[in-house]
């Protein structure tokens, strides 16, 4: 015992005192301080007088005979029993409490395991009975125990497993519709009602022996008009189409406690995508704000703090401005944070900070102040076993609850106005923060007039037209305003965050976030003012504002280890395929999106950011691809054979994207002489692969809901647009070997495997080595390239001045020649400048050839690389314009466009130069 109560009532207390005699002294005094102050507990000890000497010795072991009890009860005696059991329990809870025995979450744990017995008892009594009545069609015996396809679901506090101590219990009744044909669904139903009604009567009749628990069926779809249980079905349409946030905080705590647990179990995973939305709800919070507003102005719980009457719940300060802080928090991030998803408000407080979604400290105060709260609540309830939450209303029953809780009325009184005082200010902080200035009261900074007529028709706009969208966006307009006028160019900002506001087809969630984190609002403009192509793309794929404040989005880069086990991780926790096509998409698009903007923001250059793109995609496709295997193998059955590997090709396989390219892939397979799958409906092992590989490009670039993932191109597999899309292993051997064309050889210095089978992954990388190991003729290798040139040159022009890809001495060009010096080395890498130093070693470049090459190179990678973050395409250098303008020249330490122009040109004459003197030479090291 670490606290006792002091007795408000001697002559309660003395009479208890001589109604248990022979306990030790600490024990008849927690007796008669219990009895002193509550009456409640004084009728309990009077009535179980006996058992409660016995029971005080071992309390958890008087529980565990109590609940072995209530399992043994005859349906016969189930009513009496359970209140019986209820009153022994509530008397023990409540001891065991009152002497700091038990803490909080071992008494509200005790309460919640009876209640949930109680409730499995009841109902499995109540279905036994439609059942033995031949009411419930197709039930027997054997199902009385998971009552027939019904469940119970605990809500509130009895799902959290925080029930009070005079607590009514928050029910709902479902059941599993598709256990009965049609033609028996009405009768069932019935029948189900009936039991729900049995049930209720059960736990909450109030006889001469007290009652079992308060029953509160309310919180069900639409009380008013639905019945006491419902088919699973019906309430899942009803939360899929009208389901209020209200609605999602309260299934935060629904549990499966009675009946068919499994069944219930698979109902709130459907409701999965209900409670917890795939982007941050910071809606989510107006809504809990509004809520809060409309129980005080109802309840009349908006007065002060402290005063006589102070309800401990719902009154300022109180329980359930904690619970809904802590729920809304989980409400706006659980959808991305699995983390967040748990029942119980301290273990809610707990992980939200652990995440970093609420600071630590404001965690640990609020779980303290909600300890406190309850054991204030649980003293409250215990006085008359009434379900109130209210402080005394009185100076004397202000002195009672004191001297229950064994403390100085005084010190008390201060100790609950304290915390209630500091509970209010930090939720009020979080629900309700300082209103902005208005417009008028906040004029543009630095006296710039913005175009006001692009402000002006902002209210038209789809995103903006609904009314909550509009309050909310009024609110944020005067910080957004001011921040334009900052911008280096303003007017240029506010024409591209006029496109991206047009382009949002709904605001009230994006708008949400940003009122919730204003730092985003300068990420926007910064976005919009530089890389308007990418705040159009944002416009449509505005979740991507989620990744930047999950905590790690500005965290260096996690390598390719990470992302492949992150991806596998993500792609794994989705139950469905069409799921996960979508959920990579979006997996994707957040970190595509944050490379884009490390880029930006100069956090990473250009040749981090094209190995970071690469990295993304390999490790995106590698996950997705025994996803789609997985699939396919559903109706065809395994892979025959050890299955395929999937190579890429071109910038992939040499590890180097730009935010817009696509993927060259190509992919090889090994049936090892296995003719057919085996499966529902067998295939062929040349027909598997084929549509294997069909069913891959497709998972890839599909346009679903989510948009699609890449663009793909097999034209680099043998035979080109002509050949089959996937190659059997040894056909591919034998096609490089005797058939190949040299330029399909070049594509081979930049080939590698990148998912499906390791092993044959590696087969495939040794002979691609042993392959380019052999002595090619120079003289065909030097005429096929200037051929090669010669073609591209006259298929495909350069874009403009800032085209950086096409043309003589730019990427492709430079490309193609360490494509050859691969070749001819007879070297296995993959890389450009690697390949360059081999035309060093092998005696067909000079070293300051070499670094001019390189030097051209690498001024348009970085040119080609901000570029596409600006435009989809080559941009035109006249329109390229105030800070994308600033951006294009910091990448490249450019002056001004001209300077930037004038050295692309020099640079790529250069190249130029070189190229065609080295294709008139035989590089020293390789006659052949």
């Amino acid at each position: 015992m670490t606290r006792c109560p002091r007795p408000h009532d001697p002559d309660a207390a003395e009479e208890a005192r001589g109604q248990v005699p022979g306990l030790a002294p600490e024990l008849a005094d927690l007796v008669a301080g219990a009895a002193g102050c509550s009456p409640y507990l004084a009728g309990l000890i009077a009535r179980e007088a006996g058992w409660l000497s016995e029971a005080l010795d071992d309390p958890e072991a008087a529980r565990a005979g109590l609940m072995a009890e209530v399992r043994g009860l005859e349906d016969g005696a189930l009513g009496s029993g359970l209140r019986a059991a209820k009153g022994r329990i509530a008397l023990l809870a409540g001891l065991a409490d009152l002497a700091g025995v038990w803490p909080l979450e071992e008494v509200t744990g005790t309460l919640t395991e009876f209640a949930d017995l109680a409730c499995q008892r009841a109902l499995t009594e109540a279905v036994g009975r439609e059942i033995r009545r031949g009411k419930l069609p197709g039930q027997s015996e054997d199902d009385i125990e998971t009552a027939g396809g019904m469940v119970v679901l605990a809500m509130g506090k009895m799902g959290a497993g925080e029930l009070n101590y005079s607590s009514d219990i928050d029910l709902i009744c479902l059941f599993d519709e598709t256990r009965f044909g049609p033609e028996e669904f009405l009768d069932a139903r019935a029948s189900f009602v009936r039991a729900t009604r049995r049930m209720s009567a059960t736990l909450n009749d109030r006889t001469a022996e007290g009652y079992v628990f308060r029953t509160d069926l309310r919180l069900r779809p639409d009380p008013s008009v639905t019945p006491v249980c419902l088919a699973m079905a019906a309430a899942e349409a009803y939360y899929e189409s009208l389901g209020r946030t209200w609605e999602r905080a309260a299934y935060i705590k629904a549990r499966p406690c009675a009946g068919d647990l499994a069944a219930g179990e698979r109902f709130l995973a459907t409701l999965k995508p209900f409670v917890w939305r795939r982007h941050l709800d910071f809606a989510a919070i107006e809504d809990a704000h509004n809520m809060r507003l409309r129980i005080r102005e109802a309840k009349g719980f908006g007065r002060g703090i402290g005063q006589f009457g102070h309800n401990m719940k719902l009154g300022r300060g109180g329980i359930r401005e904690i619970e809904f802080f802590t729920q809304t928090r989980q409400i706006i991030a659980g959808g991305r944070d699995r983390a967040l998803r748990v029942r119980g408000t301290e273990e809610g407080l707990a992980r939200l900070a652990e995440n970093e979604w609420i600071p630590a400290d404001v965690a640990a105060t609020l779980r303290d102040h909600y300890r406190f709260h309850r054991e204030v609540e649980h003293r409250v309830q215990m006085l008359r076993d009434a379900q109130t939450h209210a402080l005394p209303s009185s100076e004397e029953e202000f002195q009672r609850l004191a001297d229950f809780m064994g403390r100085d009325l005084g010190d008390l009184r201060d100790e609950i106005t304290a915390r209630l005082t500091e509970v209010d200010a930090i939720i009020e902080r979080f629900f309700a923060p300082d209103a902005p200035e208005s417009v008028e009261e906040t004029p543009p900074a630095q006296g710039i007039e913005l175009d006001r007529t692009i402000i002006a028709r902002w209210p038209t706009y789809p995103a903006l037209r609904s009314t909550r969208a509009t309050e909310i966006f009024n609110r944020l307009r005067p910080k957004i305003l001011n921040r334009l006028a900052c911008a280096a160019h303003p007017q240029e900002a506010l024409v591209a965050l006029d496109g991206f506001l047009a382009g949002l087809p709904a605001g009230v969630q994006l708008l949400s976030l940003f009122e919730a984190n204003p730092q985003l609002i300068d990420l926007l403009l910064d976005i919009a003012g530089t890389a308007p192509a990418l705040a159009a793309h944002l416009s449509r794929n505005a979740g991507v504002f989620d990744a930047v404040i999950a905590g790690d989005f500005f965290a260096p880069w996690p390598g390719m280890e990470a992302l492949r086990v992150e991806a596998a991780e993500m792609l794994a926790a989705e139950s469905d395929y069409e799921r996960k096509l979508d959920a990579a998409r979006r997996w994707r698009r957040e970190w595509h999106f944050r490379i884009g903007v490390h880029h930006l923001r100069d956090l990473i250059d250009a040749d981090r950011a094209g190995e970071q793109y690469a990295e993304l995609a390999e490790a995106i496709v590698s996950a997705l691809y025994p996803e789609v295997v997985a699939q396919f193998a559903t109706r065809h059955g395994p892979p025959p054979g050890r299955g395929a590997a999937v190579l890429g090709m071109g910038s992939l396989g040499g590890a180097r994207l730009n935010s817009t390219s696509d993927l060259d892939l190509i992919v090889i397979y090994d049936a090892e002489g296995v003719e057919s799958s085996d499966g529902k409906r067998p295939l062929g092992a040349r027909t598997y692969y084929a549509r294997l590989t069909q069913a891959l490009i497709t998972a890839i670039t599909a346009q679903t809901a989510e948009g699609r993932l890449y663009e793909v191109d097999m034209r680099l597999r043998p035979s080109g647009n002509q050949g089959p899309v996937a190659t059997a292993w040894a056909a591919f051997q034998e096609y490089q070997k005797s058939e190949a064309w040299v330029w399909e050889h070049l594509a081979l210095t930049r080939a590698r495997a990148i998912a499906g089978d390791t092993g044959l992954g590696r087969d495939v990388e040794a002979f691609r080595r042993e392959l380019l190991a052999q002595a090619y003729p120079v003289d065909k290798v030097l005429a096929e390239v200037a051929e090669m040139r010669a073609r591209i040159g006259a298929a495909k022009q350069p874009d403009g001045p800032l085209d950086t890809k096409l043309g003589p001495g730019r990427l492709q060009d430079v490309e193609l020649i360490a494509q050859a010096a691969i070749l001819m080395a007879g070297s296995g890498t993959c890389d450009v400048h690697q390949g360059l130093a081999e035309a060093v070693e092998i005696g067909w470049l000079s070293d300051a050839e070499r670094q001019d090459l390189q030097s051209a190179f690498r001024l348009c990678w970085r040119v080609t690389l901000a570029a596409r973050l600006l435009s989809d395409k080559a941009p035109d250098p006249d329109r390229v314009t105030g800070s994308a303008k600033a951006f294009l020249l910091r990448q490249v330490e450019a002056g001004d466009m001209a300077a930037l122009i004038a050295a692309l040109d020099h640079r790529a004459a250069r190249a130029q130069e070189i190229i065609e003197a080295a294709l008139q030479r035989a590089p020293e090291g390789r006659q052949g």
